[in-house]
């Protein structure tokens, strides 16, 4: 069928393109073609797929003609094992583009590509035609030098080629050093790209050159400028009277911050009472904007800089740490001034009052996670009696923090829980430890809280239609959704999304729901994640999907978030009268640029983050070679199985390293299936694997069968 389908495409396509052809509807073209009415539709899926291809064009009176290759501009992204994709704005999939058709594009490149190719139901193809912009300027990799040159070896695998740096280039390099190096040529054919060497990192065996390459490769900005740091130093002052008038004193509420054991960048306090049937939750939060003005030094720094990046080793702060783990950090004992959402919150979970207020508070005790974990789920006698006057507070905290769990659940909010790494490492930043985090009771109430408010604030603003920034999650793309659903049928599971309309939020929870518990869970939860949007800042309030809330912002992390920080900022404007009609220009005209620079930051921060981790596992997982565990199949592939340790480390077994059969991939039923034993190896089964490999360069992990 499809043999003759393209056979047709092929004849009339050479029939469109000959000189005396005239452009045609689709009816003359079947009259002049001698195409029976019953086969008309035949004819109609033939030219909807040479115009999705780009090979014919329809005009405007319907009529066919032969079509330029639509172009398009996007990003591409390389693939180590030398194809690649160019992502377009706007557009649902990627388009891949083979070796032969790169056009000498590297890893990040704005270019132009023509669909060369768009079958029905799998991904376009296409052919890079121009590079617009570079991406790479500069690279971080290991140098090895030669006689008379050197070359590196990029760390980025989607950099796919090495380097070559004349010895004058070289600033003194020697074999086993780390390096920035910048582009002075991108190569062509069979010429390879050229650069000099700009910084020496050390060696790559020194203690903290690994995380060092990732900072440089990802160019986050490790140190804050001299005018920056004074400015810090200058308004980071002790709170005085002056500073308080005019605020709501709450310093004589019950106050406690809780934060993992090593955070020294304390943004968030809760006080909790109860009055009748209703919770009195107030979250109050470090009051930053009091300390950076918009447009100073340090506001300019921290939009630069977006986030706060926590890799395995540091903490590259977005603000100086004499105001991040000082004056604005709710440090217990101190006066500090905060801007809190204080809310009423009723027995099922329903916010019926709040007030939005700048404050001081005074945080009674700094309490960690593990601590508040000890008291509520394992009733420690030690620490019960240490926080005796605080129990009855986090036994509330408890409670409430169920109700609006619950409350979330029922409205359809997704909550994947793939367990997050945590990793101890000693001072020279070797890992000693990697376990999956402890999502215990108490960091869920501290969660349940800050979504609390985070939504309490963003419906307050939407309704006072005030210029904002708001955290959206947007529905997932209707194709990727189809694939998914056609997946998860060989499972055995479905999901229902009424025709015409876009899934509801509720459908991805039910799904979560029944795959709980099965061997197929970590597989199905991941796939369903990559189908999701990503969430970003935005002027416009478009929805949380996966939260399933209209309404949704970013207040609870200005130490750490700019975005946050900027709605500080807009929110006591508001509440200090300040809110002209000039001020709401101003934020009109700002806000697009500042959410589309923070979202990209932020996405730039996951991906060093992820990348530390990964590089930790790597050289963790060195010192079992050769040792065995018992692990989970998480994922399969034509290329082998993936296995997931206990401790979160993933490594994989390649098909070649199967020997005890020849094994092929059953795309349909997702296994792996050994020819002659009929052995299978599916989703979810536990298995016993030997580490055989570590790359810290790929940053991969072999393993073996046992």
């Amino acid at each position: 069928m499809d043999e003759i389908f393209e056979k047709r495409k092929k004849i009339i396509y050479e029939f469109i393109c000959d000189e005396f052809y005239v452009p045609m509807k689709l009816k003359e073209l079947a009259m002049l073609l001698q195409v029976p009415k019953d086969q008309r539709d035949e004819l109609k899926a033939v030219m909807d797929s040479l115009e999705a291809e780009g090979k014919v064009h329809v005009t405007q009176k319907g009529k066919y003609i032969k079509g330029e290759a639509k172009h398009l501009r996007g990003i591409f992204q390389a693939n180590a094992r030398g194809f690649g994709f160019v992502t377009v704005e706007g557009e649902p999939e990627d388009i891949f583009i083979g070796e032969e058709d790169m056009g000498g594009a590297m890893q990040g490149d704005e270019v132009e590509v023509a669909i060369t190719k768009a079958p029905e139901g799998r991904r376009r193809e296409g052919k890079i035609l121009k590079i617009v912009n570079r991406g790479t300027q500069r690279l971080v990799g290991y140098y090895q030098s030669r006689k008379n040159f050197g070359f590196v070896v990029p760390d980025n695998e989607r950099i796919l080629q090495d380097i070559f740096v004349p010895a004058e280039q070289s600033k003194g390099a020697v074999t086993g050093h780390k390096v920035v190096v910048e582009l002075t040529s991108y190569g062509g054919e069979r010429k390879k790209p050229e650069g000099r060497i700009v910084e020496i990192l050390g060696h790559a065996n020194d203690p903290g050159v690994d995380i060092l390459s990732i900072v440089k490769a990802y160019d986050l900005p490790s140190e804050f400028p001299e005018k920056v740091l004074n400015q810090a130093e200058r308004v980071a002052k002790p709170v005085t009277g002056a500073d308080m008038a005019g605020r709501k004193d709450v310093r004589d509420w019950q106050t406690v911050t809780i934060d993992g054991e090593d955070a020294k960048d304390l943004d968030d306090a809760i006080t909790l009472t109860k009055e009748g049937d209703n919770y009195i939750l107030g979250v109050h939060i470090a009051d930053v904007t009091n300390y950076v003005q918009e447009n100073s030094a340090l506001d300019r720094e921290a939009l630069k800089r977006g986030t706060s990046v926590y890799l395995a080793d540091r903490v590259i702060p977005m603000l100086p740490h004499v105001l991040s783990n000082g004056m604005c950090s709710l440090n217990a004992g101190e006066d500090r001034l905060a801007l809190s959402c204080i809310m009423t919150v009723d027995s099922k979970g329903n916010v019926i009052d709040h007030q939005i207020a700048e404050t001081v508070v005074n945080v009674d005790e700094r309490m960690s996670y593990t601590s508040v974990k000890k008291i509520l789920e394992e009733h420690d006698e030690e620490e019960c009696r240490r926080y005796q006057t605080l129990i009855p507070m986090f036994e509330l905290m408890k409670e409430l923090s169920e109700i609006l769990r619950n409350r979330r659940h029922k409205r359809g909010a997704i909550d994947f829980d793939f367990p997050e790494s945590k990793m101890v490492l000693d001072e020279d930043g070797t890992p000693l430890e990697i376990k999956a985090y402890d999502r215990n009771v108490a960091t869920k109430i501290i969660e349940d809280f800050m979504l609390l408010a985070n939504e309490t604030v963003a419906e307050e603003y939407f309704w006072q239609e005030i210029p904002f920034v708001y955290r959206v999650h947007e529905a997932p793309d209707e194709e990727k959704m189809k694939k998914l659903i056609t997946f998860i049928q060989n499972f055995g599971y479905t999901m229902h999304v009424p025709k015409g309309q876009e899934i509801r939020p509720k459908e991805v929870q039910k799904l979560l729901d029944k795959i709980e518990g099965s061997q197929e869970e970590a597989m199905i939860s991941r796939l369903t994640l990559r189908s999701m949007k990503q969430a970003k800042y935005s002027p416009d309030n478009d929805g949380h999907f996966g939260l399933a809330t209209k309404y949704y912002t970013h207040f609870t992390s200005p130490i750490r978030r700019y975005p946050d920080l900027q709605i500080h900022r807009i929110i006591k404007d508001n509440l200090r009268g300040r809110m002209t009609e000039s001020r709401r220009d101003h934020y009109a005209k700002i806000l697009t640029e500042v959410t589309m620079q923070a979202s990209s930051l932020e996405r730039r921060a996951d991906e060093a983050e992820r990348e530390t981790v990964k590089l930790k596992k790597v050289q963790y997982m060195k010192k079992f070679y050769g040792e065995e565990f018992e692990g989970v199949i998480s994922g399969i592939t034509k290329w082998g199985l993936y296995v997931e340790l206990p401790n979160t480390v993933e490594g994989l077994v390649h098909v070649a390293n199967m020997m005890d059969d020849h094994y092929d991939y059953d795309e349909t039923h997702f296994q792996m299936v050994g020819t002659h034993t009929g052995k299978r190896y599916e989703l979810g089964q536990k298995v016993k694997v030997r580490v055989t490999g570590c790359d810290t360069i790929a940053r991969t992990i072999d393993f073996e069968l046992v």
